[in-house]
C-alpha cells in the first residue's frame, strides 16, 4: 500500500539536496539574476516558533519560482550573533558566549534545515566568525577615517579635509563644523599639537566621541539602546538616563539624502512613512533668547539659551522657556532657592526612557530653574526658564520656547503651573485648548523691535527669519528629528572596535593588516565596575604599540552594538569566502540591489535605516555601485498563538515548529503558513489548519496511487477541453498570485483543481506533472518525490514553469446572478453568449426562483448581458 510516508519522504529529499548542493548559486552564471533575502535572524536559546517559517518560506517559495523562470537565484543565510542576552547568560552561568551561541545556532540551522528552505549553505555566515567581522571593523575604519562633504553631499577620505585644513585654516568651515569662536588660519593648523588637530577633526568625522545622555543598566553594566530598555526594565532591570562619552556615527550628515533617496525604494508606505517621520525634516530659525542676568562659570559665553521653532511666527507669544533636565546650562542658571527640587527633577528624569518621556498622553511635568530669559522681539519681556522631561537633550537644541496659546503640549504645561497663555494667532481666543493654524494671521505681535500684525504664516516666518538674522540672533535652518546614533556599547559580546588611544591625546585605527581585532578570553563576563566593558579586564590586551612609532597606547574598550554586522551582510553573502575585499566589486555591481528583502514590521527603522546609511558611505567611498541596498521590501505578517495573542513563553502559547514537522510533516507546515490568510496580515495559529492541509497533500499523493493496491499509476491520454481549461486557470493565477504574494488564494486554486481530478478516473500525464511543477515551490518535498515516481531523472526544482495558453483562460460559459426585486434568488450556469429568452426561460424554471414569483406579476423584466436577469414582480 502507497502510504504518505511524509517523514521518510522529506529526509530522503533533504539528504540529497544537501548531499548535490542543489541550491549552490553560481554568481558567474550568464543567467538573469535573482538576489532573495530573509533578513538575519539572531540565534536564540528558545529556537523557532511556528511565526518565524513564514517569512523564510516566502523567499524560498519565490526564489523556487524564479529558479523555474529561468534565474540564477542568490538564496542565503546567516547569524547575526552577536548581543547581549549571550553575554548577560555568561555572566550568569561562566560559560563563554562563543559556546552558547555556537549550540543556538546549530539548533537553529538544524530546524531551518527541516524545513527543506532552498538556502546556499556554502555562503552561511556569522557575525561572530573573525573572518567576517575583519570586514565589519574595516568598514568602521573606513568611516572613521571619512567626513561628510556640505559641497558635493557625499563621504570622503579625512585625508583630503586635512589638506584642506593645511591650505585654508578653518575659514570654509566657521559656522559650520567648526565654532566661530576657534577660528584659526592654515599657519596655526600646521603648529597645532597632534591632539588638538585630532580634536578639530573630530568636528568632520563621521565616527566621534561626545559626552552624551544614555540608557544606562548598571546591573548589566553597560548602555542601552532605546528599544532595548523596554525588554530589560521588564526583566527587573534598572535603567537610568546618565551623561557617558560615547562613540557616535555621525548618521544625520545623511538625514537628506535617507530622505531622499526613498523614492527608489519599492517599499511598503507604511515603512517609508515610518522612515520619513523618524528622519523628521523639518523648517525653521534657530533663534537665540537673552538670560536676564549673566551667570558666572557658565560655558555658554554670549549668555542666551539657544531654541529651534518651526513657528518664528509665534514668537510674541512665548510665555516660558523650557530646557531638557540634562541642558549644560541648567546647573548655571539654577538659583539656590530651587536648586534641590531640579536635582531631584533630574534624577526621576535620568530613570525615564525617551518613549516615556515624550509620551503624548503622559502628565506634563516640570521644574522652575528660578531664572529668566528675555523675549528678544521685545526685551521688557521677562520669560521663567523651567526644566522638564517632554523636552530631549538631543533633539534640536535641547531647549524650546513654548507657545501654550499654539501647542497643545505647551497649553498643558502652562495651565497646571498657571503660566500666561497669550494668543498672537486670529482664530479660537477663548483660551480653552490651544489653536493653531497655519492659515490665519498674526495679531498682539507687535513692538519696536518687531511688527507681525495682520500678516500670514509664511510672511511671518520670513520676517522674523530676516530680522534674526540681521540682528545676529538667528538664522533659518533645515532641521532633522534624526539623531546621531550612538554606536558604543560598555560589553565583551560584540565587535572589538579597532582604535587606540595615545599619551599623546591622539586616537588612530590599528592597520588594516592587523585586522581581524579578536576579543581576548575571559574567565569573567562581568562589568568592569569602571563604567567600561569587561574587555578592560584584559590588562595585556589593552596594551598596543604602534608598529610605526613605537608609541604605547591603549584600545579601546568598548564594542561596537548589535546593529553593525547586520548593517553590510547582504553585500558578504555575494562573495562570503573572499579574504581580502567585503565583496568583489564586479559580482557586488551584477547582484545589487537585494531584489527581494523580507521581514518583520519591527525593523522598518532603524536596521534598515543604518543599513542604509552605512551602504551610502560605502557608496560614496566607491565600495559598491548602487545608492541603496534594497529595492523590494515586504513584511510578513505576525503570527498569533492560538488565543489570538502574541506568542509568548510567559502565555504558555509558543507553538514550536519541530512538534507541527513531527506531527505533520514540512510541507504541511510551509503550506499551511503560506495558506493562513494573506502574507502581509496578522494571523492567528490553528492546529485543525494544519491538519487540512495535510489532508490535502495527502490528496495530491492518491491522485498518482489508485486501484485497491493504490500503486503509482499515470494516463499517457491527452486531457480534455475541460481539464486544459481548468489546468491553465491554475497555472495563471499561480503565477499572478506568487508574483503578488498572494500565497494562499494560489493554493486555493491548486485545491480547485485537484478537487476537480479527483472524482474522475482519468490520470492525464500532462496534467498532473503540471500540477507538481506548479505546487513544488509550496511543498516541495512532496512534489519531488512525486516527480521522480513519474520517471523523471532531473530534479523538479529546476524544470521551467508551465506557461498559460490564453485561449483556455477565456470561459464559455458563465454564472448567471438571478433577482427578484433587486435581491438574489438563484444563480444559473449558461453560455456566456445567451440571449434573454434563453435567459428568462432558465430563470423561470429555476426551483429555487420559481416561490418568488409564483402569484406575482411581473411588472419589469431587467436583462444585462453576461451580468444580470432582474424580475420587478407586484
Amino acid at each position: 500500500m502507497a502510504e504518505y510516508r511524509f517523514r521518510d519522504i522529506e529526509k530522503k529529499w533533504q539528504s540529497y539536496w544537501s548531499e548535490n548542493s542543489s541550491f549552490k548559486t553560481d554568481v558567474h552564471s550568464a543567467k538573469p539574476k535573482f538576489y532573495c533575502l530573509d533578513m538575519f535572524p539572531y540565534p536564540s536559546g528558545a529556537g523557532l516558533h511556528v511565526g518565524h517559517p513564514e517569512g523564510y518560506t516566502a523567499t524560498d517559495l519565490i526564489s523556487r519560482y524564479k529558479r523555474m523562470k529561468g534565474f540564477e537565484v542568490l538564496h542565503p543565510m546567516g547569524w547575526d550573533a552577536f548581543g547581549l542576552p549571550a553575554e548577560r547568560y555568561a555572566m550568569q552561568t561562566g560559560i563563554h558566549p562563543r559556546e552558547t551561541t555556537e549550540a543556538n545556532t546549530n539548533n537553529f540551522r538544524r530546524q531551518i534545515q527541516e524545513l527543506g528552505l532552498s538556502y546556499d549553505w556554502d555562503r552561511e555566515i556569522s557575525t561572530t566568525d573573525p573572518e567576517y567581522f575583519k570586514f565589519t571593523q574595516w568598514i568602521f575604519i573606513q568611516i572613521y577615517n571619512s567626513y561628510f562633504d556640505r559641497s558635493s553631499k557625499k563621504a570622503k577620505p579625512i585625508d583630503k579635509l586635512i589638506l584642506e585644513l593645511e591650505k585654508s585654516g578653518s575659514k570654509p568651515f566657521d559656522g559650520e563644523e567648526i565654532p566661530e569662536s576657534e577660528h584659526f588660519s592654515a599657519e596655526e593648523w600646521k603648529n597645532f599639537t597632534p591632539a588638538r588637530k585630532d580634536e578639530i577633526l573630530s568636528y568632520f568625522r563621521l565616527v566621534y566621541l561626545a559626552n552624551i545622555p544614555v540608557n544606562w543598566c548598571e546591573a548589566l553594566g553597560t548602555v542601552l539602546a532605546n528599544e532595548e530598555v523596554d525588554e530589560w526594565v521588564g526583566k527587573g532591570y534598572t535603567v537610568e538616563r546618565r551623561p557617558m562619552k560615547q562613540y557616535m556615527m555621525r548618521i544625520t550628515s545623511y538625514a537628506e539624502r535617507l530622505l531622499e533617496d526613498l523614492s527608489l525604494c519599492e517599499w511598503p508606505v507604511s515603512t517609508l512613512e515610518m522612515q520619513k517621520n523618524w528622519i523628521g525634516k523639518s523648517r525653521g530659525l534657530e533663534l537665540d533668547f537673552p538670560l536676564e542676568k549673566p551667570v558666572s562659570g557658565s560655558e555658554y559665553s554670549e549668555q542666551k539659551v539657544r531654541v529651534f521653532t518651526t513657528r518664528p511666527d509665534t514668537i510674541f507669544g512665548v510665555s516660558y522657556m523650557v530646557l531638557a533636565p540634562e541642558h549644560k546650562l541648567v546647573e548655571y542658571i539654577t538659583t539656590n532657592e530651587h536648586k534641590a527640587n531640579v536635582e531631584k527633577y533630574q534624577k526621576d528624569t535620568s530613570l525615564k526612557s525617551d518613549l516615556d518621556r515624550t509620551s503624548l498622553n503622559k502628565d506634563k511635568s516640570g521644574v522652575f530653574t528660578g531664572s529668566y530669559c528675555l523675549n528678544p522681539a521685545n526685551l521688557t519681556q521677562k520669560i521663567p526658564i523651567y526644566i522638564s522631561d517632554y523636552v530631549l537633550a538631543t533633539y534640536g537644541t535641547g531647549a524650546i520656547m513654548a507657545v501654550p496659546a499654539h501647542d497643545q503640549r505647551d497649553y498643558e504645561f502652562a495651565i497646571k503651573y498657571n503660566l500666561p497663555i497669550i494668543p498672537v494667532i486670529l482664530g479660537n481666543t477663548n483660551l480653552e485648548s490651544a489653536f493653531d493654524s497655519k492659515d490665519s494671521v498674526c495679531i498682539n505681535s507687535n513692538s519696536d523691535e518687531l511688527k507681525l500684525n495682520d500678516l500670514k504664516y509664511e510672511e511671518a516666518f520670513t520676517k522674523t527669519s530676516e530680522w534674526a538674522e540681521s540682528k545676529k540672533i538667528g538664522k533659518t535652518k533645515i532641521q532633522f528629528k534624526l539623531r546621531d546614533w550612538l554606536f558604543a556599547r560598555q560589553r565583551y559580546w560584540g565587535e572589538p572596535i579597532p582604535l587606540v588611544h595615545y599619551p599623546d591625546g591622539t586616537t588612530r585605527p590599528i592597520p588594516e593588516s592587523e585586522l581581524p581585532l579578536t576579543l581576548p578570553d575571559l574567565e569573567e563576563f562581568k562589568p568592569s565596575g569602571t563604567g567600561e566593558s569587561p574587555l578592560a579586564l584584559a590588562k595585556d590586551w589593552l596594551t598596543y604599540k604602534d608598529p610605526l612609532t613605537g608609541m604605547l597606547g591603549t584600545r579601546e574598550t568598548n564594542t561596537m552594538p548589535q546593529w553593525a554586522g547586520s548593517c553590510w551582510y547582504y553585500l558578504r553573502y555575494i562573495d562570503p569566502k573572499n579574504p581580502n575585499q567585503i565583496c568583489d566589486p564586479k559580482l557586488e555591481k551584477e547582484w545589487m540591489p537585494v531584489g527581494l528583502y523580507i521581514g518583520g514590521a519591527e525593523h522598518a527603522v532603524l536596521h534598515l535605516l543604518y543599513s542604509r546609511f552605512w551602504h551610502k558611505i560605502l557608496h560614496d567611498l566607491g565600495h559598491v555601485s548602487t545608492p541603496e541596498p534594497f529595492q523590494k521590501l515586504v513584511h510578513q505578517g505576525l503570527i498569533l498563538g492560538e488565543d489570538k495573542r502574541k506568542m509568548s513563553k510567559s502565555l504558555g502559547n509558543v507553538v514550536n515548529p519541530d512538534q507541527v514537522v513531527e506531527e505533520f510533516g514540512a510541507d504541511s507546515l510551509r503550506l499551511f503558513e503560506m495558506f493562513m490568510g494573506p502574507f502581509e496580515m496578522v494571523k492567528p495559529w490553528s492546529t485543525k489548519g494544519v491538519e487540512g492541509v495535510h489532508r490535502f497533500l495527502a490528496r495530491v499523493w492518491r491522485l498518482f496511487h489508485q486501484g485497491k493496491d493504490e500503486s503509482f499509476r499515470l494516463d499517457e491520454i491527452e486531457p480534455t477541453e475541460v481539464e486544459r481549461k481548468i489546468l491553465h486557470k491554475t497555472i495563471d493565477k499561480v503565477q499572478q498570485d506568487i508574483e503578488g504574494f498572494s500565497f494562499n488564494t494560489a493554493i486555493s486554486q491548486m485545491m480547485i483543481l485537484v478537487n476537480e481530478i479527483t472524482p474522475s478516473e482519468r490520470r492525464p500525464r500532462k496534467v498532473l506533472e503540471t500540477l507538481l511543477i506548479l505546487l513544488n515551490p509550496f511543498a516541495p518535498h512532496i512534489t519531488e518525490e512525486l516527480w521522480s515516481l513519474c520517471g523523471k531523472k532531473t530534479d523538479l526544482v529546476l524544470e521551467k514553469f508551465p506557461i498559460a495558453d490564453s485561449k483556455y483562460l477565456v470561459d464559455d460559459e458563465i454564472t448567471l446572478p438571478i433577482q427578484v426585486n433587486g435581491k438574489l434568488r438563484g444563480e444559473a450556469l449558461v453560455p456566456k453568449d445567451i440571449s434573454q429568452d434563453a435567459a428568462e426561460k432558465i430563470a423561470r424554471a429555476h426551483d429555487k426562483v420559481i416561490p418568488f414569483l409564483e402569484g406575482k406579476t411581473i411588472r419589469k423584466i431587467v436583462f444585462v448581458p453576461g451580468k444580470i436577469l432582474n424580475f420587478v414582480v407586484s
